[in-house]
């Protein structure tokens, strides 16, 4: 990312800019008489349910307002979920409502609640201050229940900070329970300004279920939710985010290394509270003891974050996480902005181990790095063995690739990866791509791999660039075989889905 100027964040630079008709509503689907606690089910039938974005939907004549289809599991129905619908304000001009989601039980009423940042929704006179609204599950459907709740910095419980302009709260999001079994939603503010540092970046850190609290975290020293780092301008802090029951990772790819711009940094907390806000742990750069590589001008490490609980092989109990961070912008012999990824061990006060560097030289890690293939743009990971000894077979990673040539020299047509995150990494490596499992026609700047989704159902592949009769999200399991077919796929005029799409599947949970 440059490393001065007002610079609006787009999902990245790759991204198009697409238009879209208007998103009929669709009742939601009664369901059973009770909430299961099943992940992401958000009408509690036991069933998991699909929530997928389309932020440069036009919505009631406004462009790129955003919507979110709701997809419940068991053919159920679908749901358009507008601000209107969520009864959560109008839709507006660039509102990009669905930019990002997370999926946790606020409530702890055993119905899974939606968190949606809209970061460049205006907040009065404030052009771009940004919002994030929880629509809360029930029996009924999503948003059938409790009351929309609303996230406004300068508003209850988010008195902290003033809204500014260009804060664009939302940006990012991370949400779950923490290991004592306090719901948590971490909110990325990466335009905030600290002090007088513009675009130097926030997280608020909400905590609670009766009694609701929120607090601000930064990199200001003087500050109680200070981190052990530096504030300066356009560190864009909160650009990205990852949660596990033990851990918050918080990333900030615009961060500064003396004189070396955006080289990237990403802060680890536990979910300990200190002065209402996470207690900081450790800081990760390319520069820290023990880490492969080295800063350098570009490398916009931390630009993705993904992370799940690992139990190491005699443990216990399940207190260590495994974080993975992106640094799409690393040069390699082969290429610059070739991208690489790194996987770090975390222990439960934060100690750091790498455990992999990976990218596409690595041994037996499938295809060849090249200029511009941005490896590690996205990342998503699951463990679908919470509780057992971690293993290469339960613990996967899949990484986006989004400029990668395809076939006849297709310009950014994009693949996805899939790697085991224990042990070596080509051991299992899995690619799809476009006519190459993924099934849609290859064609240019198709940008597979900005859109991924990890949960324990499987990995959702978002196709929302590209030829129309391309755009859908597909969901493929962890361990498919390279170029494999998907389990189920999500397609705009299908399954009670509104035909009318524009970056459909931009981001999925």
């Amino acid at each position: 990312m440059p490393s001065g100027g007002s610079v609006v964040l787009a999902a990245t630079a790759l991204a198009l800019a697409l238009t879209a008709g208007p998103a009929p509503l669709v009742d939601p689907a009664t369901a059973a008489g009770g909430c299961t606690g099943v992940e992401s089910d958000f009408n509690g039938d036991g069933i998991r349910d699909t929530a997928i974005a389309d932020p440069e939907a036009t919505v009631n004549g406004a462009s790129k307002a955003g919507v979110v289809h709701i997809v419940y599991g068991g053919g159920k129905g679908a749901l358009a979920l507008t601000q209107e619908a969520a009864k959560s304000g109008g839709s507006e001009p660039g509102d990009q409502f669905g930019y990002a989601m997370a999926v946790y039980d606020a409530d702890l009423d055993g119905c899974s609640d939606l968190a949606i940042g809209a970061p460049h929704e205006d907040v009065g006179t404030l052009v771009d201050a940004g919002r994030v609204v929880v629509v809360h599950g029930a029996p009924t459907g999503l948003g059938g229940g409790k009351v929309t709740t609303q996230y406004v910095q300068g508003a209850a419980p988010v008195t902290g900070v003033a809204a500014e302009a260009d804060d664009w709260m939302g940006y990012s999001l991370a949400a779950g329970k923490s290991s004592t079994g306090v719901p948590f939603l971490a909110i990325g503010a990466p335009g905030e300004d600290v002090g007088t540092s513009p675009e130097a970046g926030a997280v608020i850190y909400v905590s609670g279920t009766t009694t609701v609290t929120a607090g601000l975290v930064t990199q200001d020293g003087t500050t109680a939710g200070a981190v052990p780092d530096t504030v300066e301008p356009y560190d864009r802090f909160g650009a990205s985010l990852a949660a596990t029951p033990t851990h918050l990772a918080i990333g900030s790819p615009g961060e500064a290394q003396g004189v070396i711009a955006d080289a990237g940094a990403v802060t680890i907390f536990s979910h300990v509270l200190v002065s209402g806000v996470p207690k900081p742990l450790s800081v990760i750069t390319q520069d820290s003891p023990n880490v492969f590589g080295a800063c350098e001008t570009g490398d916009g490490y931390a630009t993705s974050l993904a992370a799940v609980p690992h139990r190491a092989a005699g443990a216990t109990s399940t207190t260590e996480s495994l974080l993975v961070v992106g640094s799409p912008g690393e040069d390699l012999t082969t290429g610059m902005d070739a991208g690489a990824v790194q996987v770090f061990r975390l222990d439960a006060a934060g100690a750091f181990t790498e455990t992999a560097w990976i990218d596409q030289n690595v041994a037996n890690v499938l295809s060849e790095a090249e200029a511009g293939d941005h490896f590690g743009q996205r990342v998503a990971a699951a463990n679908t063995a919470v509780d057992d000894t971690s293993t290469p077979t339960d613990t996967r990673v899949a990484v986006g690739v989004p400029g990668e040539e395809g076939p006849n020299g297709l310009p950014d047509r994009g693949q996805v990866h899939i790697l085991p995150l224990v042990g070596p990494p080509g051991d299992s490596d899995v690619v799809l791509a476009p006519g190459y499992g993924v099934p849609a026609t290859a064609a240019p700047r198709q940008y597979a791999g900005m859109s991924i989704g990890g949960s324990g159902a499987g990995l959702y592949v978002g196709m929302p660039y590209g030829p129309a009769e391309g755009r859908a999200v597909h969901l493929f399991p962890w361990n498919v075989a390279t170029a494999g077919a998907p389990s189920q796929t999500f397609k705009p005029g299908e399954g009670g889905i509104p035909a009318d799409a524009a970056t459909f599947g931009t981001v999925v949970r």
